[in-house]
């Protein structure tokens, strides 16, 4: 018999159950003999245990065939999650809640081998086991030693281990994180099982011997949950097929995001690293080693201790993983007394709801860590990354690199830049709606189609699948156009398609409204991530009055919209949804509307006039908005054109607002009627019919010559107001925007053949064809401008 290596397990159990065990033959496969000797190990009562469990699956299957389900009603998905440590508990987890939040479509397998078994590692199985989680199977995989030996030896054990417990939990897809030795046993045993293996976070590098082992698993997977585009490029290039190929972002994501800003987040500080510790005024520190250069990384090791002895700053220490060098790393730790030294406080695990606390509200973190170029962003906190462990990873502002940290000083002139600072959130690795995704994912999966996998030879290069229901392709911006009567919301995509449109009644406080944008702006988001596959890029805002869109601040409102001067509307919006946000007036929003999706496409010059209840637009000069020194250029309903005039609505008189806006047209209608002279034949108005702009040009199209004269200076004060504009800017094409738009082409056409320049009055004048240019416009700052890292 060949020698085999067995752990010896503890011979509880009940008499039921040896009563069962009597008198059930022998497992097939499994000889008397070799029962016996496994009797003598101690291991009988587990074997025949798994055996009879997996026995009575089949028997309930047996007993319910195919033909007695409902009609149309596919059975649940058996899925099986497989954790290997701690770090890849936090990345799983989330997946975990919430398969088993839907019993009706999924039946959840817990996994649970590697380090998670180890008592030097922090038995950290027990938290698995906190979150109410059934662990169907424990496997000791671990060979001790902390060296390239061990680590072969582990894969190999766990290899062995790994088919009695795939065979007897049957499951239609294995869910496997990472790039850990343990996970390539895990991939190496289901694919040669025939079992579906979804592989989250492939398609990413970090530059040591964890991207041989992560691209090998994306090799034996045959579906792939990845977290950024440049991860999705990458497997696409590596001849995967792109229809099992989806753009997730991080599960973790999904929990950090809404749970940072927890109230208590002081009392776990001061648990864990005292009461006198204040925030952003400590470090967290979590270096690993490097298995491909074990000598060198104990050395950086070693001179990160002591820059942070001599920083002389309070810092929580984590132990390093299991990989090879790191009994040398607790060795040097532990040699220069850092579980003693009253500025450190070294522990082997933090659960991960409170070491998102810890690294939110850290003044650093330091180490080579992948939590410090992935989750760290998300908190902006700075971090510096020793050593290249992560060098390949997509980082946001806050890391500083110190790659070749070779000297103590280095370590410690990057600390005293990095410490104490803060920098803008990033969203590199996640948006918060990675788990339905994923759920939706796994939903879609057909067992019924062949398993073999299928390769796309040659390279694919920007490939992008818009056609697959299941891959959120199209790039979005959510818009926000805030009207004095109502408050909507846009998903518009890259060509300017709206996707969905969401609208309540404008409040008509602060407060209510920043709740009602906040909660449609979230709704929206939700929707379009999980419902219309489309990817939100950020947030644009389009509102009335004067606004400082490099601050994000309504300096002024309209009289329109109550309680909205001076407000900063970037800000919650940013912080609620964890996206960039860009906010313009309505009459600016409306010329980027026609730059990107209308008449100004291509015009380098041009300007646009919004006809409406106010008179307002937008001009832009040599392809860029023009703002102004204090945010009120292009402010054109205020062009006087006459010394005496109707009283405006900004306190002066004789404006074109005054004479050609809606509200002035409805000022006038009113007087006409108020006189009875402005039914004539032809019109009719209820009893209780407020009278508008309409009936003012109804009845001028019905000859009312007091009507035709109000209309004609309306249309004059307009022509003249643009007049002045082309000879103030001179632009290439002026487009007319609004409900009175077509009214006032012809007028204003004649004003510029009358009273322009020779050299202005071959200026086109043409009316917008955009139907929603406040929306559009409020997306096309996005849409332009999401690559900018900063706003």
């Amino acid at each position: 018999m060949v020698p085999c290596r067995c752990v010896r397990t503890s011979e509880s159990g009940n008499l039921v159950r040896a009563a069962a065990l009597q008198l059930s033959p022998s497992p097939p496969g499994i000889s008397d003999v070799h029962l016996h000797e496994l009797e003598i190990l101690g291991e009988v009562s587990l074997e025949k245990e798994r055996y009879y469990l997996s026995m009575q699956r089949t028997w309930e299957r047996a007993e319910k065939p195919e033909g007695t389900k409902e009609k149309g009603r596919r059975r649940r998905l058996r899925v099986c999650v497989a954790t290997c440590n701690r770090a890849d508990y936090s990345k799983l987890a989330p997946i975990m809640f919430g398969i088993k939040a839907q019993p009706e479509n999924f039946e959840l397998e817990v996994m649970v081998l590697g380090s998670h078994l180890i008592d030097d590692y922090g038995n950290t199985f027990r938290m698995i086991e906190q979150d109410d989680f059934d662990i169907g199977s424990k496997l000791h995989t671990i060979v001790r030693g902390e060296d390239e030996a061990a680590m072969v030896e582990s894969v190999g054990l766990a290899l062995v281990k790994l088919p009695d417990v795939l065979q007897r939990l049957q499951p239609d897809v294995l869910v496997v994180h990472g790039d850990r030795f343990d996970a390539l046993a895990l991939a190496t045993a289901a694919a040669l099982m025939n079992v579906r293996i979804l592989h989250l976070e492939g398609g990413e590098v970090s530059g040591t011997i964890d991207d041989s082992i992560r691209h090998a698993i994306s090799k034996l997977a045959h579906y792939h949950a990845c977290c950024t585009r440049s991860a999705e490029q990458h497997l696409i290039a590596m001849c995967e097929d792109h229809s099992r190929i989806l753009l997730t972002g991080c599960p973790s994501y999904d929990k950090l995001l809404s749970a940072h800003r927890r109230d208590d987040y002081m009392d776990i500080i001061h648990s864990w690293l005292g009461d006198d510790v204040k925030e952003q005024d400590y470090i967290v520190a979590l270096q690993h080693p490097v298995t491909t250069d074990i000598k060198n990384s104990i050395k950086i090791y070693e001179l990160m201790l002591d820059a942070l002895i001599s920083f002389n700053k309070r810092t929580l220490i984590l132990f390093p993983n299991i990989d090879a060098g790191s009994k040398e790393m607790v060795r040097v730790m532990r040699k220069k007394g850092i579980e003693r030294h009253p500025n450190f406080r070294a522990v082997k695990h933090v659960p991960f709801e409170q070491f998102i606390q810890l690294v939110s509200h850290a003044g650093c973190m330091i180490g080579n860590s992948s939590c410090g170029v992935r989750e760290a962003g998300a908190f902006g906190t700075p971090v510096i990354n020793l050593g290249t462990r992560q060098t390949g990873r997509e980082t946001g502002e806050n890391v500083l690199h110190v790659r070749d940290a070779d000297t103590q000083n280095k370590i410690y002139h990057a600390l005293e830049l990095q410490f104490g600072k803060r920098y803008p959130c990033s969203k590199i690795y996640g948006d918060g709606n990675a788990v339905p995704r994923i759920l939706k994912f796994l939903q879609s999966i057909d067992l019924d189609e062949p398993l073999q996998k299928t390769f796309r030879f040659p390279t694919v290069k920007e490939c992008i699948s818009q056609d697959i229901d299941h891959i959120l392709e199209t790039q979005s911006a959510l818009a926000v156009d805030l009207g004095g009567t109502n408050l909507r919301v846009a998903i518009v995509s890259m060509k300017g398609k709206i996707v969905k449109k969401y609208s309540q009644p404008n409040p008509k406080t602060y407060e209510d409204r920043i709740a009602l944008i906040l909660k449609m702006c979230s709704d929206a988001a939700c929707d379009a991530a999980v419902n219309l596959n489309c990817r939100i890029l950020g947030v644009g805002i389009s509102t009335g009055g004067r606004v400082n869109p490099h601050k994000g601040v309504i300096l002024h409102s309209t009289k329109l919209i109550q309680e909205w001067s001076s407000v900063d509307i970037r800000t919650p919006v940013s912080d609620t949804l964890h996206l960039p946000v860009w906010v313009d007036n309505d009459g600016n929003c409306a010329a980027l509307a026609e730059r990107k999706f209308g008449h100004g496409r291509g015009v380098e010059n041009f300007v646009t006039v919004i006809t409406g209840t106010g008179i307002g637009g937008g001009i832009v000069q040599h392809g860029e908005l023009v703002h102004g020194s204090t945010f009120c250029a292009a402010e054109l309903g205020h062009i006087m054109v006459s010394l005496e005039g109707p009283e405006c609505s900004c306190g002066s008189r004789g404006c074109i607002e005054a004479y050609a806006s809606g509200a002035a047209l409805q000022r006038e209608a009113k007087r006409l009627h108020d006189e009875d002279l402005l039914l004539v034949e032809g019109m009719s108005l209820k009893k209780d019919e407020q009278v508008t702009a309409a009936h003012l040009i109804s009845a001028a199209h019905l000859g009312n010559s007091k009507a035709e004269a109000m209309l004609q200076t309306a249309g004059a004060a307009l022509g003249m107001g643009i007049v002045n504009i082309l000879h103030t800017v001179n632009p290439g094409l002026v487009v007319l925007s609004g409900i009175l738009a077509s009214f006032y082409q012809n007028p204003v056409q004649q004003a510029i053949r009358q009273r322009a320049l020779s050299s202005a009055q071959g200026i086109h004048v043409v009316i917008s064809e955009l139907e929603e240019p406040a929306l559009l416009g409020a997306a096309s700052m996005v849409l332009d401008y999401t690559t900018r890292r900063t706003y």
